[in-house]
């Protein structure tokens, strides 16, 4: 049985009243008049209510013995975390030398008459390189499987001669590929591909809208081999004219490939079909050169404050200091508390030494230069002095000396769920750089994250008291990967290990989704390398050393639905569909969905009658006809859809998403 929180006093304010009119004939029976028009009476009603408020103050008093409490355990209220977002910046042409983005560079939404700047800064410093195209081979699967390279020279590609074949074989195949080696990294770069080809001997055969080849980039992940790049434009027509070639490149890898080592961009032939034949004769290339337009770079939602003097010293343990701008980021490892002091004996001697944040000072002794820094209020607190048992008096931390100045080396603020902006939003430079013409974020912003409120941190006590800072429980792993990355992670889900496989345990992460409302996109519910390696730190150093932990997405089941009804004439046709389909992508849905709200139950059956379920509260609908439910798996990179069932067997490490739902109204 739970605990009934008590109250001290539970009187109200009508029993105050009524139990001071009760008292008026003890003490002055030749009052008789207790009608509310009375002045007596309203003087009564006056105390009456100043009681109740003080009433109200005695019973927050539990109030705040539960957060001292809260304190005395270590449970703190959680930090703003700021929104990400990848902005890309332009240059105005391509350049000649390398141009600079220094950390911290600004940029911003457009200020409006309603709505201020959403200012976002550069993570870290990147370089819009130069390309230097190194290799270009043709290569080709030979008959033992591997792939053979033809190596060709690239003073025959610059030549303007009858060219180097684009394809190897004669006719070319499927997987027959364009090698391109760079000898920078060009990760993240916007790179041009000025190209030229025989017109004699274009590639013969295919559809120029619809070329059957992908542009691929070797992944720094060694696990997977190639990863498709995002073609922003291509006028060749697939090597057919003279044209020019924009591409989004992701992260590259550098490996050797034909005996030669680069950085491996690679234009391969997919496997024809019929609504995209293949060449039938291999497009000849005479001219292909290399140029960078600009570079894709991380940024947060925050501002930079640096070497900031935040106060001096007067000697005393325990001291407090403040910040001037709040909410403060998390740290990041170059942002410390820097305390500069001269020496007593000498004073032309200037001692700087940087200090270390820590989470508390239980740990800390009179030598461990360490503070504390309190992210929503800013306070930058010293180490304290304790008196002891036996009189004595321990210092956790070691003091700062008198006339210190303490600056903090740097600091980000900012934050919250303000910054989680559409794509295409942060469109201002307001950082002046030379070159860069435009900047946008082609990406939705996320992560964002406000403070903790006090009730929400209340609710985590229990969860902080079973786990002790130690993952050992399938409910120590999920609470403590909340923990880990609050802003990023939507749901998680741990699984026990079985009898063969003892000491595994599977955490299930599903990402947060900035729009979880409607379809989901089968990218934003992928679980990047960033956050399983953040997860994977974090929680390895808290399990036991004998657990294996392997941190996956879920095993995704999409669905699509066909649902026949008959909508009521007193409601317009099109409210009657949506309202349906709203239904249908909220139910069905893993972060939000299932019959609770909180995400479709991990392992749980879907079912067509509990659908028509749902269905029938919707206002407006009479009855309905039938409803269809279709399994949609992913092949390669393509959804195809099933026969219809009955029932949706979900595995216990499967969740439900919708894919598509079609509403037919009779």
């Amino acid at each position: 049985m739970a605990f009934e929180t008590p109250r001290l006093d539970d009187r109200t304010y009508n029993d105050l009243v009524e139990e001071a009119i009760r008292r008026i004939p003890l003490y002055t029976p030749e009052w008789t008049d207790h009608n509310p028009s009375d002045p007596g009476i309203t003087l009564i009603e006056l105390f009456a209510w100043m009681t109740d408020i003080v009433l109200y103050r005695l019973n927050r008093v539990p109030d705040k013995h539960y957060i001292k409490f809260m304190e005395l355990i270590g449970l703190r209220l959680g930090e703003a975390e700021p929104a990400h977002a990848p902005v890309t910046f332009w240059l105005a042409a391509p350049q000649q030398i390398p141009v600079n983005i220094p950390v911290g560079t600004a940029v911003s939404t457009t200020r409006t008459e309603t709505e201020p700047a959403i200012t976002f800064t550069t993570d870290h410093e990147v370089e819009i390189k130069v390309p230097s195209l190194s290799h270009v081979f043709s290569s080709r699967h030979g008959n033992d499987g591997l792939r053979k390279f033809n190596v060709h020279n690239m003073r025959r590609v610059y030549s303007q001669g009858d060219g180097v074949p684009v394809f190897e074989t004669d006719p070319p195949t499927a997987d027959d590929a364009l090698y391109l080696g760079f000898e920078e990294d060009m990760s993240h770069h916007i790179l041009g591909l000025n190209i030229e080809v025989n017109a004699i001997a274009e590639g013969a055969g295919i559809d120029p809208t619809n070329p059957p080849f992908v542009w691929e980039a070797l992944s720094p992940d060694e696990n997977e081999d190639w990863v498709e790049v995002e073609v922003e434009f291509d006028s060749t027509q697939g090597f057919n004219t003279n044209g020019y070639m924009q591409l989004y490149l992701p992260p590259i890898r550098q490996d050797t490939r034909g005996d030669q080592r680069a950085f491996w961009l690679r234009c391969r032939l997919l496997e024809e079909r019929e609504d995209r034949p293949i060449y039938r004769v291999s497009p000849r290339l005479k001219f292909i050169e290399a140029e960078s337009w600009g570079i894709t770079v991380p940024t947060s939602n925050v501002s930079t404050v640096r070497n900031e003097v935040i106060g001096r010293s007067d000697g005393s343990p325990g001291q407090r200091f403040y910040v001037a701008h709040t909410p403060v980021a998390p740290r990041l490892p170059n942002e410390r508390l820097i305390v500069r002091y001269k020496d007593k004996n000498n004073r032309h001697d200037l001692h700087v030494h940087e200090w270390i944040e820590v989470s508390d000072f239980a740990d800390s002794t009179e030598d461990d230069r360490h503070y504390i820094i309190d992210s929503m209020t800013g306070e930058v607190r010293l180490a304290p002095s304790l008196p002891q048992p036996d009189g004595s008096i321990k210092q956790y931390g070691q003091v700062v000396p008198k006339d210190a100045v303490l600056e903090m080396s740097a600091y980000r603020y900012g934050g919250g769920q303000i910054g989680n902006v559409a794509a295409r939003s942060l469109n201002v430079l307001k950082t002046s750089l030379p070159y860069i013409d435009r900047v946008v974020n082609l990406q939705a912003a996320s992560g964002g994250l406000d403070p903790e409120s006090l009730e929400n941190c209340k609710l985590r006590v229990p969860g902080h008291l079973r786990s002790l800072g130690r993952a050992v429980t399938p409910s120590d792993f999920e609470y403590l990967a909340l923990q880990a990355s609050p802003g990023q992670i939507g749901r998680v889900h741990c699984l026990q290990a079985n009898d063969s496989n003892a000491g595994h345990v599977r955490l299930l992460v599903i990402p947060r989704v900035p729009r979880f409302q409607g379809f989901i996109a089968p990218e934003s519910l992928q679980l990047g390398s960033a956050l399983r390696d953040s997860l994977d730190g974090y929680l390895g150093e808290r399990r036991l050393l004998s657990t294996q932990l392997s941190i996956e997405a879920p095993n995704y089941q999409w669905v699509q639905t066909e649902v026949r009804l008959h909508a009521n004439n007193q409601y317009g046709s099109e409210s009657i569909r949506e309202a349906v389909m709203v239904n249908l992508f909220r139910y069905l849905n893993p972060l939000i969905g299932g019959d609770g709200g909180t995400g479709w139950a991990f392992g749980r059956n879907l079912y067509v009658n509990e659908l028509i379920s749902v269905l029938r509260e919707v206002e407006g609908v009479d009855f309905i006809r039938s409803l269809t439910v279709y399994p949609v798996v992913e092949d390669g990179g393509t959804f195809n859809r099933l026969d219809a069932v009955d029932i949706l067997a979900v595995p216990s490490d499967g969740v439900i998403v919708s894919w598509d739902h079609n509403v037919i109204l009779e």
